[in-house]
């Protein structure tokens, strides 16, 4: 894989909501056919494009495979969110609960807000109201111009 490669998968992305998804789903399975040096990223590629238009079905299997295959870096942990995403969309709540707690204790990088907020919609999903509540403004709080502290102190008091 090379910078190009990710260019060219970028222009693509760009496309997403501009053509039909059948389109974006075709150029995103031959553009993944361009790389040969490593299926788990081929597998997640094509599991966001169809996580993308709506298909989280034929996502599920795919997130799997490019996690099974050792997919690392950034992928990985995008993988680990988006795969308990969509298995909160496919009814399987409590295994998208435990990847995402999994990925909240053991890692920490720029997605740790993705990580609470998918955390939050499963566990409201799962009727956990006050967790749910008490991540996302947790994760709100850090982003906010002013009231930063007052707000994460109310959030840990839920």
């Amino acid at each position: 894989m090379d910078e190009n490669w990710d260019a060219q998968l970028q222009s693509i992305w760009l496309k997403l909501g501009t053509i039909s998804n059948e389109e974006f789903i075709h150029q995103i399975r031959n553009h993944v056919e361009l790389l040969t040096d490593s299926q788990a990223i081929a597998d997640f590629e094509k599991a966001c494009a169809f996580d993308s238009t709506g298909h989280e079905k034929d996502a599920e299997p795919l997130y799997r495979s490019a996690l099974d295959q050792g997919l690392t870096g950034l992928r990985r942990r995008r993988a680990r969110i988006q795969l308990a995403s969509t298995l909160r969309n496919n009814g399987k709540i409590e295994e998208s609960i435990d990847i995402l707690r999994e990925e909240k204790e053991n890692y920490s990088d720029e997605l740790n807000d993705a990580v609470d907020s998918f955390l939050a919609l499963s566990l409201s999903s799962a009727g956990e109201y006050r967790e749910a509540l008490s991540l996302a403004l947790k994760a709100i709080s850090k982003h906010l111009p002013r009231y930063n502290n007052s707000l994460y102190r109310y959030a840990e008091n839920l």
